[in-house]
């Protein structure tokens, strides 16, 4: 049986204030990727999550962006690329000490917000970031978009790649995403991203915002956890998942390369 692992980007509170909802949506994917503490996150948030994923059996990974907690990691910033792989290392540890104190293991990790997008496009970035992955561990999978910078330089670097629809964003003919800020970047109806998930498992393709047919071999279909009614797009995902004859299968557990 075909299988696919179904993700979520989880642990993007701070202090008092909380993000989505993370039990829930831990209960129901095979996958997390957890914020940790420059976009989002806190050692108190970082600590629940690893433990909610070992509860779950989740698979659990890395989620490194921008030092902007105001701009939730989602404002481009020019940083120099030997700083910004530092900054990959730092939040890889601080993750991977949470892990390690509940002898939990880390399994991927992935580039958030505006740093996912311009490592995507920039092989110039993306490889110092992903040299600084494989340098702290290099048997993390890489968690990205297909066809993208990220996912080249990766192979390139020997690294394993599962490469993740993004189920609630819309893509561009170039298969980079669509700039959030752009009407339609963000599909918030449930129907629609069911239908596109459906058509990527019947199909191997995705229609972009202006109708570019997208053939994407993936091995991952994420949601935001922030995106309103993640947890009952999840559950309807789980079920078009199942329904369509495919698995559902962390990471770790399929043969991802």
């Amino acid at each position: 049986m075909r299988s696919i692992d179904l993700n979520a980007d989880l642990g993007e509170g701070f202090g008092d204030y909380r993000l989505g909802d993370d039990a829930g949506l831990m209960a129901l994917i095979s996958s997390a990727n957890v914020a940790c503490g420059f976009h989002a996150g806190d050692a108190a948030i970082m600590a629940s999550s690893v433990s909610l994923a070992k509860q779950h059996g989740v698979d659990l990974g890395a989620h490194v962006g921008f030092p902007d907690l105001q701009g939730f990691g989602r404002r481009r910033m020019q940083i120099e690329p030997a700083t910004l792989a530092h900054f990959v290392t730092y939040q890889l540890g601080a993750l991977a000490g949470f892990a390690r104190s509940a002898d939990y293991p880390l399994t991927h990790m992935s580039f958030h917000g505006a740093l996912g997008n311009m490592a995507a496009e920039d092989e110039s970035l993306a490889r110092p970031l992903l040299q600084a992955v494989r340098a702290f561990d290099p048997t993390l999978i890489i968690s990205t978009t297909s066809d993208n910078a990220v996912e080249r330089c990766a192979r390139e670097l020997g690294l394993n790649v599962a490469c993740t629809f993004l189920a609630d964003r819309a893509y561009q003919a170039n298969g980079l995403l669509v700039p959030r800020g752009t009407p339609g970047a963000v599909i918030h109806d449930l129907e629609q991203v069911s239908q596109r998930v459906i058509d990527l498992l019947k199909n191997g393709a995705v229609s972009a915002i202006d109708g570019t047919r997208l053939p994407m071999n993936i091995s991952s279909i994420l949601l935001h956890g922030d995106t309103p009614g993640a947890l009952a797009l999840i559950a309807r995902l789980r079920r078009d998942i199942v329904e369509s004859g495919v698995e559902i299968r962390s990471l770790s557990q399929q043969k991802v390369r």
